[in-house]
């Protein structure tokens, strides 16, 4: 397999998986800017929609959006609880927990990463995730989102909240969520994610 991934981008979190599952894999970087990968090669030919992740299987296919990659990567062991099993409740609460990170928190950063976004829209940015990581951070009950086991959902929810240490909103706010950071950091799986991207 091959992950399609940009350093500090959401591509991070299938790169957290990709670890925990111990599978062979190969990184290939990707110029967001340029729309090129690190050999040069057109990378909106593997995926016309320009952005990672982007997930090549052996056989040539290729998954694109985090939350459906993530899942994929999951099913290919079970065994390891990445996420319950497809068909039950606990499957929809994952489901629930990945749109949700998808769409409210995810999303709700980009006004912050863009340069040309005005004062006040980076403002209403804030204020929404401050909001909105308040709600997570009332729901986070055990040691990981949904629950007492190391999910898909933890690391996208990991990767993203990576990302207030440069844009806000400072987490010193929601002790509980600067915890759940910390104690997720020091995960093998994080720890080698986050040094291969940035010693390539």
């Amino acid at each position: 397999m091959k992950l399609y991934y940009a350093p500090g981008a959401c591509s991070l979190a299938a790169h957290i998986v990709l670890r925990e599952l111990g599978r062979p894999f190969q990184l290939v970087a990707v110029s967001l800017s340029r729309k090129t990968t690190a050999d040069g090669r057109d990378y909106l030919g593997v995926n016309p929609k320009g952005y990672v992740p982007a997930l090549e299987l052996d056989d040539g296919a290729v998954l694109t959006e985090g939350p459906a990659i993530l899942q994929y990567l999951a099913d290919l062991e079970p065994g390891r609880g990445l996420a319950p099993p497809n068909g039950t409740l606990a499957r929809y609460h994952l489901q629930e927990w990945l749109a949700f990170i998808n769409s409210e928190l995810h999303k709700s950063f980009g006004p912050l990463f863009d340069p040309a976004a005005p004062d006040a829209l980076k403002d209403h940015a804030r204020e929404t995730l401050s909001r909105r990581l308040g709600f997570v951070a009332g729901a986070l009950e055990g040691p990981y989102l949904t629950g007492a086991a190391f999910t898909v959902a933890d690391a996208y929810l990991y990767t993203v909240l990576t990302w207030t240490a440069h844009v806000g909103p400072d987490l010193a706010a929601w002790p509980v969520l600067a915890e759940y950071l910390a104690r997720l950091a020091a995960r093998p799986s994080i720890r080698d994610a986050q040094a291969a991207e940035k010693t390539r």
